[in-house]
């Protein structure tokens, strides 16, 4: 099933991500793990690309075996940066065979080496090309609630979504984010600017105080205090912080849906007891 028509029921989704391995002897645990978070009966699970494309050459069958043994609808990451015209139109030819009709259309990072293809600049050429090489397929991208990184402002990185809106995509997924006022502020911006596409708002449960470091060097995120605190209190302790990350995003998420932001896809990370935690506390809202 195509994401937009869930998404155009106007009711609250669940959605996770996961990721493929980045070596083949870690396919089978990475596949049991998703496997598992499939079991929570999603609306729909993302299979990332890898920077560079680095996992690309497992997404397309993680994504598949998802749909097939487990008859969850999958949306396959597709990144550009590092790849050529041809390139991109084989791997949209395999999903194509494997009955994948979701994809999430990034540029995608940088390679450390500075080395990347010439064909794309932008993920909005990406989406483009897609919608030539076959219009039934439901494109995705994604959005930056805070402005990406490398964008002048924020008024110039929402002229950005613009182009991947014109250029033929049909939903985006929002960076994540920590303070809910940030996405509603944001949603009334581009709202303003007349884009109209379903946003699903990307949810990080932190785990462990680590992937904070990480987090802030990726995208800048702003950390609120309530976050910060909870940060200085638990980030020793790795069980304690676990709880605190997950009870952390699940208050996010009922804000969320409270206030009729329906499209909630969680960072789960393959991590299947942080997925059912999530997914447990909010049986009855869902």
């Amino acid at each position: 099933m195509k994401i937009k028509d869930i998404l155009a029921k106007g009711q609250p989704t669940l959605s996770f991500e996961v990721f493929p391995p980045k070596e083949a002897d870690s396919y089978k645990s990475v596949e049991e793990a998703a496997f598992k978070i499939a079991q929570l009966n999603p609306a729909f699970m993302s299979v990332t690309y890898g920077a560079g494309g680095g996992t690309s050459r497992y997404t397309v069958g993680i994504a598949s075996e998802i749909q097939k043994k487990c008859g969850v609808n999958t949306l396959a990451h597709l990144t550009c940066v590092s790849s050529t015209r041809e390139e991109v139109r084989r791997v949209l030819g395999e999903m194509k065979e494997s009955g994948i009709e979701n994809v999430l259309a990034l540029r995608g990072d940088i390679p450390k080496d500075g080395r990347r293809a010439e064909d794309y600049q932008y993920a909005s050429q990406l989406i483009y090309d897609i919608k030539q090489f076959d219009e039934s397929l439901c494109i995705g991208a994604a959005c930056y609630p805070e402005g990406h990184v490398e964008s002048a402002n924020k008024t110039a990185d929402i002229e950005h979504l613009r182009e991947k809106v014109d250029a033929g995509c049909d939903f985006v997924t929002t960076q994540m984010f920590f303070d809910n006022n940030i996405l509603y502020n944001y949603l009334y911006r581009i709202r303003e600017r007349g884009i109209t596409v379903p946003v699903v708002a990307g949810i990080m449960p932190v785990t462990n105080a680590k992937q904070i470091t990480r987090i802030c060097q990726m995208s800048g995120t702003y950390l609120p205090a309530r976050f910060k605190a909870i940060v200085d209190r638990f980030g020793d302790n790795p069980a304690a912080m676990k709880q605190a990350g997950i009870a952390y995003a699940t208050e996010q998420i009922i804000d969320l849906i409270a206030n009729h932001v329906n499209g909630i896809h969680v960072y789960s990370m393959n991590k299947p007891d942080v997925a059912a935690q999530i997914r447990q506390s909010l049986s009855e809202i869902l």
